[in-house]
């Protein structure tokens, strides 16, 4: 499973979960520790004016009272994602489909194998990628 965090220029912070993992609260918390400090190091004028929010979807890890209380105790502005709309969810409706695009017919040894081949996909999305990402989260 992966995590992926992303704006409108690059992945900002990324996480493969092991096999087995279960995203709960307390993993998702943490998670969201080092989403913060991967945006104070890779995005410092958004980080400076605490200008950037973060999109959820309806995991019940997401919508956790720690993890809410985290996000308020950090000022972090939240979108909340409407009930039963994956089609609003950017991971889902263009980065998941085109990394499976690109990985689709290959046949890999182990996990590690997947995990080196998924992270290179991801560094290869263009800006104009994620540009494109974000124009048809706004439209839908």
């Amino acid at each position: 499973m992966l995590e992926v965090f992303f704006d409108y220029d690059s992945v900002i912070h990324y996480e493969f979960i092991p096999q087995g993992q279960t995203v709960n609260k307390e993993l998702y918390l943490e998670i969201l520790k080092r989403l913060r400090d991967a945006i104070r190091r890779k995005r410092p004028e958004k980080w400076a004016t605490n200008d950037w929010f973060l999109l959820h979807d309806n995991a019940p890890a997401d919508r956790a009272l720690i993890v809410k209380k985290y996000l308020a105790r950090h000022s972090v502005t939240t979108l909340e994602h409407p009930p039963y709309s994956p089609d609003l969810e950017p991971a889902d409706f263009y980065l998941f489909p085109r990394l499976k695009m690109k990985l689709k017919g290959h046949r890999f040894v182990d996990s590690d194998e997947v995990i080196e081949n998924a992270t290179k996909q991801l560094k290869d999305i263009s800006k104009n990628g994620f540009q494109e990402c974000f124009e048809q989260l706004y439209e839908r």
